[in-house]
């Protein structure tokens, strides 16, 4: 059962193709988003050492550590970022192995699909046997950001320029969609990819 990872910039579909992998071919697929939340929550991995780090004026009235409150506290200062990804990343990474072992054992899959923005920056090359770029063109991601979630052509830069280039995807990449078509066009290079008639 491969383990494929999924990466990308922001606006370039990443759940298109995901839920296309789900839908059409059996996959599983684990966000690495969401795990870092899990581990986020009272009680778990990271929750008392984020909290030893940062204070409790991070929480929520609910004892919860409120996301929002704690991104505007790293956003704007690199070294408590560091340390926030510090605390993190390992955690998320031990968390996404266990889940990857899981779905191996009970079978049901076809693959395992990874997907993190930072895939490759993370360093999770140990854990994925392929890393699936998705590609779409700069002005249809303005666009498509734009009309999904109202971001601003300032704000969509601002996201894209602390992400990785073109290039430097392509240069880790073992495969790349490109999503900038109609989803027919998407799941004819799937089909192209995964070898399924």
């Amino acid at each position: 059962m491969k383990v494929i990872g999924v990466t990308g910039g922001v606006g370039s579909g990443k759940s298109v193709v995901l839920s296309i992998l789900e839908n059409d071919y059996h996959a599983e697929t684990i966000l690495a988003d969401l795990v870092a939340h899990d581990l986020m929550e009272p009680g778990a991995k990271s929750y008392r050492e984020i909290v030893q780090a940062f204070g409790t004026d991070i929480l929520s009235e609910d004892g919860k550590i409120d996301r929002m409150k704690l991104g505007n506290l790293v956003f704007h200062d690199e070294k408590k970022l560091q340390q926030l990804n510090a605390i993190t990343h390992p955690n998320v990474k031990e968390e996404i192995k266990n889940r990857i072992h899981l779905i191996k054992q009970k079978g049901e899959a076809s693959m395992i699909l990874l997907e993190a923005a930072l895939l490759i920056e993370s360093g999770y090359e140990d854990i994925y046997d392929e890393l699936w770029y998705i590609y779409v063109e700069k002005e249809i991601r303005y666009q498509r950001l734009y009309d999904g979630r109202g971001y601003t052509r300032e704000k969509t830069d601002s996201i894209m320029n602390h992400q990785l280039s073109e290039e430097e995807f392509r240069r880790h990449a073992d495969v790349v969609i490109d999503n900038s078509y109609s989803i027919e066009e998407t799941k004819a290079q799937i089909q192209k990819i995964c070898g399924w008639n």
